[in-house]
């Protein structure tokens, strides 16, 4: 009987039944232990197939794949290192709540711990940041129901976040399928017909009302929009302004952030004495990015403070009193409706319209500061926006106003370098609009590989590449002179247009704020994918935003 036989047949129940869960977009490495799983999702009609050769990357492009479907997404590699390359996307993915389903193929029991090749023990290697299923080896003395079921609990038991579930695959791994096993597989019967799993877990609805909500919403209250969907920042900004209370909203929130700038004015003497006055700060998702807000959640003392995000766990580092509600956040704004007030803080608006103003006249100069407060002007229509980390999100922040429920993405669960090229390639796919991603030259160096993904970009990708030689946020945080250039921001002293080359991308690198819109619109009107480079003064961006945070401060 044929060992790689039942290797297939074991594989094409698992990721059967996988697809019962949603799963429709499976990322593939090359590998010899994970040729049953590889075998096993090309053949399965549900799925579309990813490949990267680089693990790293294809884990990020997982990630990014389910950030904007919003549907599980599968990952195959093959054993040893190869399961490790994807810790980083695995602990992204377990801090903002996508659904990355690890398959790694394993040596069988007897190969592990005794020196055999490319051996490692990959059970539970993910920790906390995944939920496990480690498999035994593949055997017809165990009954496909057994396999389906097991799944289908795992599922129900870890409700978000990623899955790791380890398979053992014995040799031989290539032999020609030679039809058996079929009683074996056909044992799940009509199964097989229907889109079900086997087993329906019933998962009990969180109560979504607030007995006590007419209440407090008579109440001087503030929101906090952090990361949310497109359509929920929407949501949440018209619902604050009926309850005309001020809303402090994040990059990522996606809410038109009607006071813009808060990354700056929040330091304003003026704005602190007003938000003291707030009894009830209602915030939003999490994960929030300025240094004055977060300063400002930790120091606020309102009567009582709700967050409010789909995830579970803890959200709130400054560990406020009040309400941890988690809930969908269209239906509780549903459950919750504001009541017409007139504005309480209506001057919040005017210190945020008079900073907008004054970073509009000190970002003349073409460089990251300008590209950050103009960056709206370059979004493609019906497109999505990509942002890296480190400086630039913060400049974005600090600096612009983006428009509302325009799709934003971005890794701000734990805020990594690494990756983010990978990532905005999975977005792109699972949402295939015209997108801009806008990122520091030490990230995409972390990520250059990425370049080979984004060759088969399904619709038009503007990447830029902001050169600002090196890691120039540590350019405002305490770090020793003497050591700062070599040790934490680490000029490379690089060009991108070689890397472009390599991977057959278009290249550009404008000196002006007008070449770059003309070299943006040209990207737009004809498709494809331009690497833009912006070779910048090193230190410009981070100096402004401290000049502009000082000003504030001092006001």
């Amino acid at each position: 009987m044929s060992i790689s036989t039942f290797n297939r047949r074991w594989a094409e129940v698992l990721i059967e039944a996988l697809t019962r869960h949603g799963l429709r977009h499976i990322c593939i490495a090359p590998g010899s232990r994970s040729t049953p799983l590889t075998l096993a999702a090309v053949a399965n009609s549900k799925l579309v197939c990813h490949t990267h050769f680089d693990e790293r990357g294809l884990g990020h492009l997982a990630l990014g794949l389910a950030k904007a479907s919003r549907q599980p997404v599968g990952v195959i590699v093959t054993s040893g290192t190869a399961v490790a390359n994807l810790y980083p996307a695995i602990i992204e993915a377990s801090l903002t709540g996508e659904r990355v389903v690890v398959l790694s193929a394993d040596r069988p029991p007897e190969l592990i711990d005794c020196g055999a090749n490319q051996a490692i023990d990959q059970r539970n290697l993910f920790s906390g940041y995944a939920a496990p299923l480690n498999l035994p080896r593949p055997t017809p003395d165990i009954a496909a129901n057994w396999l389906v079921a097991a799944v289908d609990n795992l599922q129900a038991a870890s409700p978000w976040g990623p899955l790791h579930i380890n398979c053992p695959f014995a040799q031989p791994l290539y032999d020609e399928d030679s039809g058996e096993y079929q009683p074996w597989r056909a044992e799940l019967g009509d199964w097989w017909q229907g889109p079900h799993p086997w087993v329906c877990h019933n998962v009990s609805q969180p109560q979504l009302m607030q007995d006590d909500w007419f209440f407090w919403r008579q109440k001087r209250g503030v929101v906090v929009a952090g990361r949310l969907q497109a359509e929920q920042g929407a949501a949440v900004a018209a619902w604050a302004a009926t309850l005309g209370w001020p809303l402090i909203a994040d990059v990522l929130s996606q809410s038109g952030q009607p006071l813009a700038c808060a990354d700056l004015w929040l330091s304003h003497p003026e704005a602190q004495h007003i938000l003291e006055q707030a009894q009830l700060v209602v915030q939003f998702g999490s994960s929030l990015t300025g240094t004055r807000l977060l300063q400002w959640q930790k120091d606020a003392r309102p009567e009582s403070w709700w967050l409010i995000d789909n995830l579970p766990g803890r959200r709130d580092p400054a560990h406020h009193r009040g309400r941890r509600i988690k809930a969908n956040i269209d239906d509780w704004l549903q459950h919750h409706p504001a009541q017409t007030h007139l504005p309480w803080a209506d001057e919040l608006g005017r210190l945020s319209e008079a900073v907008y103003q004054q970073v509009s006249a000190v970002t003349q100069h073409f460089g990251e500061a300008q590209l950050a407060h103009r960056l709206p002007q370059l979004l493609p229509a019906n497109g999505q926006l990509f942002l890296g980390n480190s400086l630039i999100i913060r400049l974005v922040d600090a600096f612009a106003r983006l428009p509302a429920a325009y799709p934003v993405y971005s890794n701000r669960g734990a805020s990594g370098i690494d990756g983010l090229i990978s990532t905005a390639a999975g977005v792109q796919r699972a949402r295939p609009r015209p997108m801009l991603a806008l990122i520091g030259d030490l990230s995409a160096l972390y990520d250059l590989n990425a370049l080979a993904l984004l060759r088969d970009a399904p619709a038009p990708l503007v990447l830029i590449i902001v050169n600002n030689n090196g890691g120039q946020i540590f350019s405002l945080l305490p770090t020793p002179e003497a050591a700062r250039q070599r040790f934490f921001c680490m000029p490379q002293n690089v060009s991108f247009q070689p890397a472009a080359a390599m991977f057959a991308l278009r290249y550009a690198c404008p000196e002006s704020w007008s070449e770059l819109q003309q070299v943006v619109a040209a990207c737009w009107q004809h498709g494809g994918v331009s690497l833009i480079e912006l070779r910048v003064e090193p230190d410009a961006g981070a100096q402004t935003l401290a000049a502009l945070v000082a000003a504030g401060a001092s006001s």
